[in-house]
């Protein structure tokens, strides 16, 4: 390992003592926290703070030649020429969203199927953000544009100053390709708006005192005109403040007819109630954990994650299902009108995604972790699913679909295969291949195999391992250990073009772990590691860690773990529960004092997964792991790399910030570095990105792959 590394940590305590800290350290709640002057965001002693630390970790791995090698790399395969273009497939043509060396912020364009088929479409500039942002004077990133359907001319886009979730929101004219003259605008704020018709919107935001969740979001919906300024805004909707927030609801068909309005008031991360507007304000009766997911085939969409016997009794649904009523008679009376069933997942299966065509609904399931695609067609009463023919054994995720025809577009990839983009044309059955990714690696020497974990309460946990073919099963290969496991999110295998090329082509392993928490198997996966049972998460990790140790894969000199916001909380406990296992550790945008996660950025919002530290049952078992909590003296730490941003106004910066000081004040060995710009995904751009993952593989080279 590098001296660099400990060189940097003890000049970091230094200062921390200059700073009149000292190094005996009690518990690190409440008063007794010695940092909670990081948690002040633009706080100048803070900012001075992060500048210092990046001076460091610059200096400590940006002077490794291995550094400006993975730099070239990262942002040649980040920038590349050849990469695909994704598309959204429009009314007006196929939109895509583009970066390079020349568009460093980006520029939104457009061209047809028959142009995109070639190896050189012809591109039509819709928007050029980095002239906006000249104009401006600015650091604009475009977070989403909004379109009113059908005509999809007039268009809300999302403006974010450095990448922040808190957005400027603007009516810009897509055909004239200029912002509307007195057209909608609205400040920077944390909000959400939708169209209902030309003149017409619905907001959430900020609309001054009381008006915004512990969480930081809206809770008050408002119905907007045009040409009224935010004053007149009509009030429609109002949640509660212990709400996570609310969000407008408009619900349309794939001709763009509005069918209902309303609002879905957020109890917690995955609690909803859905209120219609009208005459009368109708909640429905939908459960909790149930999301409302469109039209298709002329009936409405209902996913459910938790089991459910509507108010008929005559028929259950299980976790994960896909249900419908018809939409007439939904319209007619929503709180009795029936559903029926159109997709439930088997035991290993779970809804990977579903969008709706023209005339039909596509859907992705999971089934052991590894993807088919389907089309739903309702006929006669029931629904009739037929496979699309897509590759095997490889992920298939949708990436576009058209509301005017039975048109859709598929990723396709896996570990090691490139990833591919096929269209398909359910109304012709023609399936191609429009796309491919070339190799950003060579693949030739590796193999992708699947294990499993037994984690402490005896359950199967599996995980890929991706290896050289040559590797000695003698505990010498450098591997990196990725999880997330929260929100029902699922890790599938995907093309690991920046991996290939700056990890495994050096002769190194990594490892995917499919944990709970996570939604590799459905809802039930999930839930059963929530809240109270978090610690099933963290159990599942170090039982993968411990596997391939026994397996002799690789050593715990040799084995590091990454992930990023819950995987940051999530290497945060695996670093403090079983510190012995790991010499490496990168947190990325981390969760790390769950004691007071709920007073930082939007971490209120996440109660549902973790639960309240202000009520004393919760707060025990969230103490029990809270990575902040159980840094303690006599503890070696495996070095940690924290990285953050400060323009992150989801998961707050001190999370990262008092790790790293508190590491310091008890003289262990870590990396900070804090990326002004980027909001949650730490880099506003191709070249921030390029920045932040060199940084990332030339300290686990360090730590991992040196003697």
């Amino acid at each position: 390992m590098k001296n660099s590394l400990f060189l940097a940590a003890s000049l970091s305590m230094s200062c921390l003592m200059a700073a009149g800290l000292s190094q005996t350290l009690g518990p690190a709640t409440g008063a007794e926290d010695p940092f909670l002057w990081l948690e002040e965001i633009e706080g100048s002693r803070a900012l001075a703070w992060a500048h210092t630390q990046n001076d460091k970790t610059f200096s400590a791995l940006q002077s490794d030649p291995r550094y400006q090698r993975f730099y070239g790399d990262a942002l040649y395969i980040l920038q590349a020429k050849d990469r695909i273009p994704y598309v959204s497939l429009g009314r007006r043509g196929l939109d895509n969203f583009w970066q390079d060396e020349n568009q460093v912020r980006g520029v939104l364009r457009r061209t047809t199927l028959e142009s995109y088929r070639t190896q050189s479409p012809q591109w039509e500039t819709i928007l050029d953000v980095d002239a906006l942002a000249d104009a401006d004077k600015k650091n604009w990133v475009l977070k989403g544009v909004s379109c009113l359907p059908p005509e999809e001319r007039l268009c809300l886009l999302n403006l974010s100053e450095g990448g922040k979730d808190a957005v400027f929101v603007r009516e810009f004219d897509a055909v004239a390709k200029t912002f509307v003259t007195n057209g909608f605008a609205l400040p920077e704020g944390k909000q959400e708006v939708t169209w209902v018709d030309s003149d017409t919107v619905l907001i959430a935001r900020d609309w001054g005192e009381g008006t915004m969740t512990q969480a930081g979001y809206p809770f008050v919906v408002k119905e907007l005109k045009r040409a009224q300024s935010l004053v007149e805004a009509h009030e429609v909707f109002r949640g509660e403040p212990t709400d996570v927030g609310a969000t407008p609801f408009v619900l349309r068909d794939s001709e763009g007819t509005v069918h209902a309005t309303g609002a879905v008031r957020s109890i917690s991360a995955f609690e909803h109630e859905y209120v219609l507007f009208g005459f009368k304000p109708t909640k429905l009766n939908l459960p909790k954990k149930a999301t409302i997911g469109g039209i298709a085939s002329g009936r409405l969409l209902v996913t459910l994650n938790e089991d459910w016997t509507p108010p008929s009794g005559d028929t259950s649904f299980s976790a994960g299902s896909i249900i419908s009523y018809d939409l007439a008679e939904w319209k007619q009376d929503p709180l009795r009108a029936r559903p029926t069933l159109v997709f439930k997942p088997g035991p290993r299966q779970a809804l990977s995604g579903f969008t709706a065509t023209r005339n039909l609904l596509i859907l992705t399931i999971l089934d052991n972790v590894q993807s088919r695609a389907f089309v739903y067609k309702y006929h006669q009463g029931a629904w009739q699913a037929t496979p699309i023919p897509l590759p095997e054994n490889a992920s298939v995720g949708l990436a576009a679909a058209s509301h005017e025809t039975d048109e859709a577009m598929f990723t396709v990839s896996s570990f090691l295969s490139p990833t591919m983009l096929w269209y398909f044309d359910a109304a012709t059955e023609r399936l191609e291949t429009l796309k491919a990714t070339p190799p950003r690696f060579d693949a030739s020497r590796l193999v992708v195999e699947q294990f499993e974990a037994i984690s402490r309460d005896g359950t199967r946990i599996p995980y890929f391992l991706l290896r050289p073919k040559s590797a000695r099963f003698d505990g010498s290969t450098p591997t990196l250990l990725y999880g997330y496991g929260g929100f029902q999110t699922p890790l599938i295998p995907s093309y690991l073009g920046l991996t290939g090329r700056l990890w495994l082509e050096q002769g190194n392993a990594y490892v995917v772990a499919n944990l709970r928490g996570g939604g590799e198997f459905g809802p039930q996966w999930h839930q059963t590691a929530q809240g109270a049972t978090k610690q099933r998460t963290w159990d599942d990790f170090i039982a993968v860690a411990e596997d391939l140790i026994r397996r002799k894969i690789t050593s715990p000199r040799r084995l590091g773990v990454v992930g990023g916001s819950q995987g940051g909380l999530l290497v945060g406990t695996a670093i403090t529960q079983r510190p012995e296992l790991f010499n490496a550790a990168i947190l990325q945008v981390p969760l790390f004092d769950m004691v007071r996660f709920t007073k930082l950025g939007a971490g209120a919002s996440w109660i549902g997964e973790y639960g309240d530290p202000t009520i004393p049952e919760q707060r025990k078992w969230l103490e029990a792991y809270s990575p902040y909590q159980r840094l303690v003296p006599g503890t070696t730490y495996p070095s940690p790399f924290i990285l953050t941003s400060t323009k992150d106004d989801r998961v707050h910066p001190a999370h990262g910030r008092k790790a790293a000081a508190r590491l310091a004040a008890l003289g262990q060995p870590y990396l900070y570095y804090e990326n002004i710009d980027g909001g949650h995904s730490a880099a506003a751009n191709l070249i921030e990105q390029a920045r932040r993952i060199s940084l990332e593989y030339t300290y686990a080279s360090q730590r991992l792959v040196d003697e």
